[in-house]
């Protein structure tokens, strides 16, 4: 009988205990009046950075943006969030010296300044610069892993701005 009961409550604790719903998208931490977001061009300051990468830079943004909230990209460059970023370093230094002052690594660096436009519920503006890197070996060519240290930045980056936009403010 004792063996009954205990299971019983153990089974009415559990079940008191288990989440309602389960998701890996945002629903509730950001206001329901957000519905689209846009993020015009970013702009690069950093003169050694490529040319190509403050593109590809806020295509990572869009995509990140519209795979982990629920906003949708207002293409006319409006909406209730607007992301706008500027490059404001971009750089390799050598790391991890040897003897005979030779690197065995170098550290590709790249500094981001977001400002953060919040149009709805009421106006708002949020600041801040973000700064990542990658390490790769120094027996290796900048140009030949330029792309994928790139890659491993930018996901970071937009891991860091989805974060700030989830957050509550």
């Amino acid at each position: 009988m004792m063996r009954i009961l205990t299971f019983f409550l153990v089974a009415f604790l559990a079940a008191s205990c288990w989440p309602s719903s389960v998701s890996f998208q945002d629903k509730g931490s950001m206001p329901e009046e957000w519905k689209t977001f846009a993020v015009p061009t970013f702009s690069i300051d950093a003169p050694t950075a490529p040319a190509s990468y403050a593109s590809k830079l806020t295509e990572a943004i869009k995509d990140g943006v519209q795979n982990n909230t629920r906003l949708l990209l207002n293409p006319n460059e409006g909406g209730e969030i607007i992301i706008e970023g500027k490059i404001i370093a971009y750089g390799v230094v050598p790391i991890a010296l040897q003897p005979g002052d030779v690197a065995a690594k170098n550290r590709l660096t790249v500094s981001a300044r977001f400002i953060i436009y919040i149009n709805s519920p009421e106006e708002d503006k949020m600041e801040f610069t973000l700064t990542k890197f990658q390490d790769y070996d120094s027996n290796r060519d900048i140009s030949s892993v330029e792309e994928q240290l790139l890659e491993e930045i930018n996901a970071q980056i937009v891991q860091d701005v989805v974060a700030k936009l989830l957050s509550n403010w």
